[in-house]
């Protein structure tokens, strides 16, 4: 899926000005197929307040309301206003990588909002969640854009209130969360340009991986076994197994939603859950990106193992504290090039995506490609119209070195059978660009 692809397929993005249209054609296909809709909040439905270093914003909408409260912390002898880093559920990272910094901390308490939780209790289930008692017509809505929804009304009322009195640098906030919150804190930064910098620790199935690359691996988080809860009605039921090839976008464009801000994936191959290798695959895809537009070192992955879930080890601590400096506090002199996963060094990732930044002209489909077909066992025989015997192409000796090489035509079908006496044909081709062929195979068998 080429992210810089407008969805009615006529044109590309050629130059950053186009970025924000396509930007928002993925948000509304994210909302409309996947996780449901992330209302729009007017100015005036917010009425925030601070208590201390407690901030309030309360929401109004059709004559109903939902609070939220989240408390800041600052490091001893801060200089306000201060970057803040919002943790979604948690802030899993050590607290000593913004306390050392001058860098501010806030929770976003996702209960306020939608109180589902993976561990039981909550209240009555969909449709009864604060947020949907707020906005009744969307009860079909997936846990993730409320989410998304709440920690942007944080923001709001930060905003409202201004830096003098929260204290809070407004040009260099954060999110970052792990696991199913990393999840959240990515959905969070990719649909609030607001958000400076996104880490997404260990975010699995549904954060950065792929659903297409994950569909085709083993034992690990695809869109039909994750938690059903988090999306909106009847996305499981749609686009589950195969039919997650139907999607017309995957979660590589959900992480280019962030460019041209700053973003950095963790990951850990030690929990197969996790579907690293498709967190791998897809981070490349989004890179894309950045790389288009000549800022690729403002977006980042490292997946290493050797340690439990959501404990930052010490071989990442450098490149994460570097995302910290550089994108909350400005220090442009260090280097933000990251793309490391050892595991996953020689995975062919390039079969998943081109080079999509090199070119960004559309791709049109040719009227035909040539593949090979290799005649097994077959030494003799009279080949088809449609079918040329050829030799001398340097392949391997099997079937003594003959193959057939065929010529598939997209405007014109192929009606002559072959009358190639061998016993079994394999065939392998790529085709020109993304989308749907059909391969129509004359069999010819006696017997």
């Amino acid at each position: 899926m080429n992210p810089f692809e407008f969805s009615d397929g006529t044109d590309t993005v050629t130059e950053f000005s186009q970025w924000a249209h396509r930007r928002y054609e993925i948000s509304k296909e994210i909302q409309k197929y996947e996780i449901g809709t992330k209302p729009e909040v007017q100015p005036e439905q917010i009425e925030a307040s601070m208590s201390g270093n407690t901030l309030k914003v309360i929401v109004r909408v059709n004559g109903r309301s939902l609070t939220l409260t989240s408390t800041s912390s600052f490091p001893a002898n801060a200089t306000k206003p201060c970057p803040l880093m919002i943790g979604t559920s948690n802030n899993s990272l050590p607290a000593s990588f913004f306390s050392s910094n001058g860098i501010a901390t806030m929770n976003f308490t996702e209960s306020q909002v939608n109180d589902y939780s993976q561990m039981g209790g909550g209240s009555a289930g969909r449709g009864n969640y604060n947020f949907d008692k707020l906005y009744p017509d969307l009860k079909s809505n997936g846990a993730y854009a409320e989410w998304s929804w709440g920690v942007s009304r944080l923001i709001d009322g930060l905003y409202q209130l201004g830096e003098d009195e929260t204290g809070i640098d407004l040009s260099h906030i954060g999110v970052t969360g792990c696991s199913y919150a990393g999840k959240m804190a990515l959905f969070a930064g990719a649909f609030d340009e607001r958000i400076a910098l996104t880490i997404a620790q260990e975010p699995g199935g549904g954060g950065a991986a792929s659903w297409r690359v994950s569909e085709g691996i083993n034992e690990v988080e695809k869109l039909g076994a994750t938690d059903g809860n988090w999306y909106r009605v009847g996305f499981q039921n749609d686009f589950s197994g195969n039919n997650c090839y139907k999607l017309p976008y995957d979660h590589h464009e959900l992480v280019a939603m962030c460019c041209p801000r700053a973003v950095l994936i963790l990951g850990n191959p030690d929990y197969t859950w996790l579907a690293d290798e498709s967190t791998y695959i897809s981070s490349l895809a989004a890179r894309e990106v950045w790389k288009k537009f000549g800022i690729e070192d403002r977006m980042g992955f490292s997946i290493v193992g050797g340690h439990s879930h959501c404990q930052l080890p010490s071989s990442q601590y450098t490149e994460v504290q570097n995302f910290i400096k550089r994108f909350l506090l400005d220090d442009e002199s260090i280097d933000t090039n990251v793309q490391i996963a050892p595991k996953y060094q020689n995975v062919n990732a390039s079969k998943w995506f081109k080079d999509w930044s090199a070119s960004s002209d559309p791709e049109e489909p040719e009227e035909s490609f040539t593949f090979w077909r290799e005649a097994e066992n077959m030494v003799t025989g009279t080949y088809g119209g449609k079918f040329k015997k050829v030799t001398g192409q340097n392949k391997s000796e099997v079937s003594n070195g003959i193959y057939l090489e065929t010529t598939v035509n997209f405007t014109a079908s192929t009606t002559d059978p072959s009358s190639d006496k061998g016993t079994w044909l394999y065939t392998e081709f790529t085709v020109p660009k993304d989308g749907n062929y059909t391969v129509l195979a004359r069999v010819n068998c006696g017997s």
